[in-house]
C-alpha cells in the first residue's frame, strides 16, 4: 500500500526526521490560507499522486502553458494560481503511463535553500533477508538515469536484523555521500530515525529523493515516498487509515475485499490462477504464443466458492479482456470448488468472451464433470501448453 508524500512526511516527523513545514490542501480555496500559515517567502506547490517523476511531469490541456507537478511559488498569488491550475487536472509522468493521474490534493510546503541533493532509500532485500540502504550522491529528478548510465555512483549495504541499526551504518552513509564533521553526525541521526520508522511501521520501501544539505548546513528530507507491506496492515491500523482508494485500480480494491491478489496489466487475456509460480508461468506462456495477459489474479491456495466467483466477476469487468484462462492446480484448493465458482459467476454476469479452463489436482475429475454438465460454452484444456494455445487461438479468431 502506498501513501502520499505529505502523509509519509507526517509519519517520519513522528520519529524525529527533519522535514519541512507543510499543509495539505484539497481545494484551490484552501491555498491562500495554507500559504499565509507557512509565511513564505518561498513556497513549493506539490501535486500529490502515487507516482514518481512529478517534477518533470506534464499536465493536460486544461493546465496548458504550465509544466511540472512540483512548482516553486514566490508569492501567495502564485500559490493560488498554481493550485487552480493543478487541482482536478491530469498529470502525466514517467511512472503514470500516458493516461496520467488526476491531482486531487496538493501539498504546500516551505521552500528550502538547497546546497546539495542526495538519494537515499531503504527497502527489503529478499536475497539477503535483510533491510538494505541504497544511497547516491546524485539525488534529484534524474536518479533513474543515474542508475542506468552510471550505476557505480549508487552504493548499497544491508543491516543485520540481529543488531539493528548501529552508528557505523550512519557513518557508512556519510562516507558514501562525502559528508564529514557535523553533517556526518546528522547523517547518523537521520539514518537511525528513518530505519526505526521503517521497522516500526512495517514499511516495504522508504525513498528519500532528494535528501538535501541546506545552505545553512543541515540535512533535510525534502521528499518522501513510502509503501507498506500489505500483509502487515492488520497490525498497522493508523497506516491503513491513510489509504487513498482514488489512487488505486477499482478492480484491485474489489479484489482486496476478498483477499485476492490482483494486478492489472495491459493485455487482452484475463488469468485466474492459484499460486504465484503458476501465475508467472501462465503469464509467460500466453506471451510466448503471441498475446498478452490482462491481469495477474491469484485466488490463493484455499479460496472458497465465493472468492472464485468474485475473482471471475473482477476479470469480466475489465473491458480490455477478450478471453479468459482459468489455470488451477488443486492442492489445498479443490478443482470442484473452482468449477462451481466459475459456473456461479458465469450464470451471474454472463459470458461474452472465450473461456478456457485447465484443471489439475485434487478432485480434478469431479471439477471437469461439473464443467461438462453445466451447459456452458467452456473450452477444456489438458495442460498449460494446451490451455495457452487454445485461449490465444480463440481470442484471435474472435477479433
Amino acid at each position: 500500500m502506498n501513501i502520499h508524500e505529505y502523509q509519509a512526511k507526517a509519519v517520519l516527523k513522528e520519529f524525529g526526521a527533519p522535514v519541512s513545514r507543510g499543509v495539505a490542501i484539497f481545494s484551490a480555496a484552501e491555498a491562500e490560507a495554507a500559504a499565509k500559515e507557512l509565511g513564505g517567502p518561498l513556497w513549493v506547490v506539490k501535486s500529490q499522486i502515487h507516482a514518481g517523476g512529478r517534477g518533470k511531469g506534464k499536465f493536460n490541456e486544461a493546465a496548458a502553458g504550465e509544466k511540472g507537478g512540483v512548482r516553486l511559488a514566490k508569492s501567495i498569488e502564485e500559490v493560488k494560481a498554481f493550485a487552480e491550475q493543478m487541482l482536478g487536472n491530469t498529470l502525466v509522468t514517467i511512472q503514470t503511463g500516458p493516461a496520467g493521474k488526476q491531482v486531487n490534493r496538493l501539498y504546500i510546503e516551505d521552500g528550502s535553500d538547497i546546497e546539495k541533493e542526495f538519494y537515499l532509500s531503504i527497502l527489503v532485500d529478499r536475497e539477503t533477508a535483510r533491510i538494505s540502504f541504497v544511497v547516491s550522491t546524485e539525488g534529484g529528478m534524474d536518479i533513474e538515469e543515474v542508475a542506468h548510465s552510471t550505476p557505480e555512483k549508487i552504493k548499497s549495504f544491508s543491516v543485520d536484523p540481529a543488531t539493528g541499526i548501529m552508528p557505523h551504518h550512519g557513518l557508512t552513509v556519510a562516507k558514501a555521500l562525502g559528508l564529514s564533521g557535523a553533517l556526518a553526525k546528522q547523517a547518523t541521526d537521520v539514518v537511525t530515525k528513518l530505519y526505526t520508522a521503517f521497522v516500526a511501521k512495517d514499511m516495504e520501501m522508504l525513498e528519500v529523493n532528494p535528501l538535501i544539505v541546506t545552505k545553512d548546513g543541515n540535512l533535510k528530507v525534502l521528499d518522501a515516498k513510502v509503501s507498506f507491506d500489505s500483509n502487515s496492515l492488520y497490525r498497522q491500523p493508523a497506516m491503513l487509515a491513510l489509504r487513498d482508494e482514488t489512487e488505486e485500480d477499482a478492480k484491485e480494491i474489489e479484489a482486496s475485499k476478498y483477499d485476492l491478489a490482483y494486478i492489472a496489466l495491459d493485455g487482452s487475456i484475463g488469468c485466474m490462477v492459484n499460486g504465484a509460480g503458476l501465475a508467472m508461468a501462465t503469464l509467460d506462456i500466453i506471451q510466448l504464443y503471441g498475446e498478452s495477459p490482462a491481469n495477474f489474479l491469484d485466488v490463493g491456495g484455499g479460496a472458497s466458492e465465493e472468492k472464485v466467483t468474485a475473482a471471475f466477476k473482477i476479470i469480466t469487468s475489465d473491458p480490455k479482456v477478450k478471453g479468459i484462462l482459468v489455470n488451477i492446480f488443486g492442492g489445498i484448493m479443490k478443482c470442484d470448488v473452482i468449477a462451481r465458482g466459475v459456473i456461479a459467476a458465469v450464470k451471474t454476469v454472463g459470458l461474452t468472451v472465450p473461456l478456457v479452463v485447465r484443471l489439475e489436482g485434487t478432485n480434478v475429475e469431479l471439477g471437469k464433470q461439473i464443467i461438462r454438465e453445466s451447459g456452458l460454452n467452456v473450452i477444456p484444456a489438458d495442460d498449460l501448453d494446451d490451455a495457452a494455445q487454445k485461449i490465444v487461438k480463440a481470442v484471435k479468431e474472435a477479433v
